[in-house]
């Protein structure tokens, strides 16, 4: 699948930059609902629109849960994350990642846990991105991504939308409605109706 950050420099798009149809994701890579979202939910219905060349996505990687619970795991992911772009690994990491996601409260995605877990992506490891990962050169990335996620709306009283948020053709699924994004065949269903309607 095609990947690349995008113009805006904040959020990285996967799959056909001609899709009709687009779903912007907001995810922290420590959010357990996140990983429900890529693992169980609708994250595979996703993929397998991209790969059809149905549906693109934009990823806006933020890394609020590090200051909430203490660590930086969030943040060397994100950079981690920016740097497989280079490689075109973006999508297979960011799976890897979530299948392997530690505990929420334990700050598990260490300099040496994210290099170990990009061995299983084939390709990824070179001495570019395993000096990327170990420099945190893509920080600035990290930050931005991160200003963009708290502007991007409020819940519970925090600066940010929630995780994970999307947004589906610049509508973004509602809070109460948020069920749909971890039940796979309904996501699925509801995916096809926008597609439907944007052909």
């Amino acid at each position: 699948m095609p990947e690349q950050v995008e113009s805006d420099g904040t959020s990285i798009l996967v799959g056909d930059s001609q899709a009709r149809v687009t779903v912007h994701l907001y995810e922290d890579p420590r959010c357990p609902y996140c990983r429900e979202f890529e693992t169980t939910g609708g994250g595979p219905v996703l993929t397998k629109w991209v790969l059809r060349h149905k549906v693109k996505v934009e990823y806006t990687m933020a890394s609020f849960l590090d200051p909430r619970l203490g660590g930086n795991g969030s943040k060397k992911a994100v950079n981690a994350l920016r740097a497989a772009v280079a490689s075109g690994k973006f999508a297979e990491y960011h799976t890897v990642l979530y299948q392997n996601q530690p505990s929420e409260e334990v700050d598990g995605f260490t300099t040496a846990r994210l290099l170990q877990l990009a061995s299983k992506v084939q390709g990824l490891r070179s001495p570019s991105f395993d000096t990327a990962v170990k420099s945190m050169k893509y920080q600035a990335f990290v930050d931005s991504a991160e200003k963009v996620f708290a502007a991007a709306g409020h819940y519970n009283g925090h600066a940010g939308p929630g995780t994970p948020t999307a947004e589906v053709n610049g509508y973004r699924i509602p809070v109460k409605y948020s069920g749909l994004l971890y039940k796979a065949d309904l996501f699925d269903q509801y995916l096809a109706k926008v597609i439907d309607a944007a052909t």
